[in-house]
Order: structure tokens, then C-alpha cells, then sequence
């Protein structure tokens, strides 16, 4: 598994491109992993998952990929990607059930394309997500038009074995407004919805030579009266490291943002910031940002740059953050470290007085048999420990679950999985999450039993269990 094959912004570009669930898991190393379901690609099913999975209340899974479905969508990639239901065994052992319910239709319908982050999920079971290209924007990509990128939203149908309902919450009209949005959406408590566009947003204009300007973290209100139309508001549009400059502000932000009880906004962006050292190359490292909301109605949000990653630190975080009880920040970075193989880090943000935060290396991996290049964020269980994935490396060099565990003032990592590639998944990308008996479940973005999806498989949805 290369550092290239799998790089964000290369798999972006090639489309042309926390809620921790509080669960106590037993101490045991020795998992066992089942391949729920291996995407078959074509026409008539997903291929490449976009993000992790979600349950409903009756324990279906529900997640998207980004590519598979209809072929209408040239030149970003061809097919239009989905939505899936994965539905459980009626009888213990027996084969889950997966039905697609929803197949994008892409800009020439109006409809987005290629979804490029997972789903969240609502009290009545309607689910949110993004797609990076089509709906009704303006933007250009070679010569040909592929629209913005939308935010979307599946409303389950209100008699058993009808169809999902799909209506685009907003498409991005120009790129000014954000382009390319990534990653998962989230709610506050007012109904409102957070995310980020690794393009876009009006400033920048170092961050790649085919996408306008350097990303932005959006805000989506929904509308005051029924049928009316959300409205977006840019909070934060990042400007990246000026030419000639060694540090600025970040570029390229992830999705999975966070808020807290004063709704600041805190995430990530996989370039920008700076490196006294220049090992990120004049792009920068990346950074961990907070968004402080105006004081005043109609005011600007404001952006504090809490920590500029480093190469020996980590470098290229991207995925989203996570608090844990006492405030504290937990984020993964895909490059650095100070393993002999830099690739990647665990990283732990502790706020300190006059708005400091000072940063922790809880773990460098290797790229060996501790799995390396994390590109998803990590979750707690109710003892404090953290749960993430590795996309690369690990003994069976498809990647890994790994867990690190605090112990007095380290954290000791132990691989609870290795995946190992056809027809088990490789390159876990996804956000886990837990079932009410302390079962993981994620998606690997390749392999699995369908070998036609290019040269790496379809992809997979696991369970890992103690």
C-alpha cells in the first residue's frame, strides 16, 4: 500500500479526485473480523465506500460510495455513486442484506455526484450527506461542467418497501460559495448543519492548479417555513500559505467537524498552516482550527489556528477532530511522525490559559506491523481508550483496527485487526463506530470478493468483534 494510491487530495483529484458511543469492550487484542457485505461496482451496485456507516433504530446500516451506479457522469469518473442499506440476518450467522437506495443521477439531471463523505442520521431516520461534484453550480472542471457539489438529504419512505425520497438541500452555485464539499455533516442543536469544502470559498490562490481557492467551512440553516429553501453561510474561508511565505493559514479542510456548548467549530485542514522546517514542502502541514461565532448578530466568525503540524508531528491530518470528557482534542495525521518509516500519527490538543493549546504525539506508526497513514478519525469507549483505522500497512499490509489504551502517562497501541486484502477489505478509511455490544463496524475503500473495480476490488463493510 503506497502513499500515493490512497492520498485524500490525489483520490479527490482523481474523481476527476463524535459523538464517541460510550461502551465498555473487554481487554482482549485477539478480534475477530466478518465481511458483512462486498461492494460488486457496475451499474447496478456501489464501489469505493465514501465514509463510514450509520445505524438506524432497527440496526440497518446505512452508508455511501463514491463511485458504482449510473455511468453518467464523465468526465469526474464515470458513475454517479450511491446510497446503500445494509439490512441485518433475520437468523443468527445468516448473510446481511444490502439494498441501494439511492443512485445519484449527476449534474445533468441537477442531482449531485460522487459522494465524498459518510452519512449522519436524524431522529425520524433521515439521512445527510455530501457529494463532491454536480448539482446546479457553475464550476468547470477541464473544460467540462461538473458543478460545485451538493448537500443532499434521503427521507425514508413512509410505507414499508417504497422508495427513498431524495431532495438536494443546497448546491453550491459558484465557487466562491465552496466547492468540492467533503466529509461528514454535523447538526448543532438549533437544526443547523457544519461542514467543510476542500475548495472553494473566495481566497487562496496556491492550493492546486485545477480548483479555485483554498476551502471553506459552511453553514446550512434550514428554512423558516415549510418548502422554503436552507441558506448557507461561509464562516471561515481559508486562505493557505501565501507564495514566498513559510507560514498562513490552513487549506483544504475535512470534514467531521465538531462544536462545542459555546458553538465554536473546530477541525482540521490537510495543508496550509506552515513548517519551520519546510518537510511538507511549501503547502504546509496542515492544522487544527477553531471558529469562534460573532459576538454580535450579522458579525464575522473568527479563526484561531490552534496548532500548525510539523512533518515530525505529523503532517496532513484528514479527518475531523474529537473532544474527549475534559475538553481535550484528539485528531490523526496521514504523514509524520517520528517513526523510522514516517507515517503518521495520533495527536492529542489539551487547552491551556489565553487561548493555548499545546499538542501530544500519543502515537508515530511505523507502516509495518502497526498499520500506518490514519486518514479517519478516532472514537472513544466509556474507559478512555481510542479506536481508529490505519489505512495502510499492518501484517497483513491491508491495513488495520488499532486501539490505543492510556496507561499512567503513555498510550500503548495493540492492532486488533489486519486486513489482508481479496476477498477480506483493504484500506480501512472510515470513522468506526459501535453496536450496543461493543462490535466495530467501518468500510474499506478496496477489495473485497468483486476484483473489477479497477485494480484494487470494490471495497467492503466490516464488523469487528472481541
Amino acid at each position: 500500500m503506497t502513499h500515493e494510491k490512497c492520498s485524500p487530495l490525489i483520490i479527490r483529484i482523481g474523481l476527476l479526485f463524535t459523538i464517541a458511543l460510550t461502551l465498555a469492550v473487554p481487554a482482549s487484542a485477539e478480534w475477530k473480523e466478518k465481511v458483512l457485505y462486498s461492494f460488486q461496482g457496475g451499474a447496478n451496485d456501489g464501489s469505493v465506500p465514501a465514509g463510514g456507516v450509520v445505524f438506524d433504530s432497527q440496526g440497518n446500516l446505512y452508508g455511501a460510495t463514491t463511485d458504482g451506479g449510473p455511468a453518467s457522469c464523465a468526465p469526474i469518473g464515470g458513475a454517479c455513486g450511491t446510497v446503500f442499506q445494509l439490512s441485518p440476518p433475520a437468523q443468527k450467522g445468516g448473510a446481511w442484506t444490502e439494498t441501494l437506495i439511492y443512485q445519484f443521477q449527476g449534474k445533468g439531471s441537477n442531482d449531485g455526484e460522487s459522494p465524498s463523505g459518510g452519512l449522519i442520521i436524524d431522529s425520524q431516520g433521515n439521512l445527510y450527506g455530501v457529494t463532491a461534484y454536480g448539482g446546479t453550480g457553475d464550476c468547470v472542471l477541464l473544460g467540462v461542467p461538473a458543478g460545485c457539489g451538493a448537500v443532499y438529504e434521503l427521507s425514508p419512505p413512509k410505507q414499508k418497501g417504497g422508495s427513498w425520497t431524495e431532495t438536494i438541500l443546497y448546491s453550491f452555485p459558484t465557487a466562491k460559495q465552496g466547492y468540492v464539499p467533503n466529509g461528514d455533516l454535523v447538526f448543532d442543536s438549533a437544526g443547523n448543519l457544519y461542514g467543510a469544502t476542500i475548495f472553494g470559498g473566495g481566497k487562496g490562490t496556491t492550493c492546486d492548479p485545477f480548483y479555485q481557492y483554498c476551502g471553506a467551512v459552511f453553514k446550512l440553516s434550514p428554512p423558516k417555513t415549510k418548502g422554503g429553501k436552507w441558506t448557507e453561510k461561509v464562516l471561515h474561508a481559508f486562505a493557505g500559505i501565501a507564495t514566498g511565505k513559510q507560514f498562513g493559514d490552513g487549506a483544504n479542510p475535512n470534514g467531521g467537524l465538531v462544536l462545542d456548548s459555546n458553538r465554536n467549530v473546530y477541525g482540521t485542514t490537510y495543508m496550509g498552516g506552515g513548517d519551520a522546517n519546510t518537510a511538507c514542502g511549501p503547502s504546509g502541514c496542515g492544522t487544527v482550527f477553531e471558529l469562534k461565532p460573532p459576538t454580535q448578530k450579522g458579525g464575522a466568525w473568527t479563526e484561531a489556528v490552534l496548532h500548525r503540524f510539523q512533518a515530525a508531528d505529523g503532517g496532513g491530518p484528514a479527518a475531523g477532530v474529537v473532544f474527549d470528557a475534559k475538553g481535550r482534542l484528539y485528531c490523526t495525521t496521514v504523514g509524520g511522525g517520528g517513526g523510522n518509516f514516517p507515517s503518521g500519527t495520533v495527536v492529542q490538543l489539551v487547552p491551556q490559559s489565553r487561548g493555548k493549546w499545546t499538542e501530544r504525539v500519543l502515537h508515530s506508526f511505523q507502516d509495518n506491523g502497526d498499520g500506518g497513514e490514519p486518514r479517519s478519525s478516532v472514537i472513544f469507549d466509556s474507559t478512555g481508550n481510542l479506536y481508529g483505522t490505519a489505512t495502510a500497512g499492518g501484517n497483513g499490509s491491508g491495513g488495520t483496527v488499532f486501539r490505543l489504551r492510556p496507561t499512567g502517562n503513555t498510550w500503548a497501541l495493540s492492532t486488533l485487526y489486519n486486513f489482508t486484502g481479496a476477498p477480506d477489505g483493504s484500506d480501512p478509511a472510515s470513522k468506526l463506530i459501535f453496536d450496543g455490544t461493543g462490535n466495530l463496524y467501518g468500510t474499506t475503500q478496496y477489495s473485497g470478493s468483486r476484483p473489477a473495480c479497477g485494480n484494487y476490488g470494490c471495497g467492503t463493510v466490516f464488523e469487528v468483534s472481541p
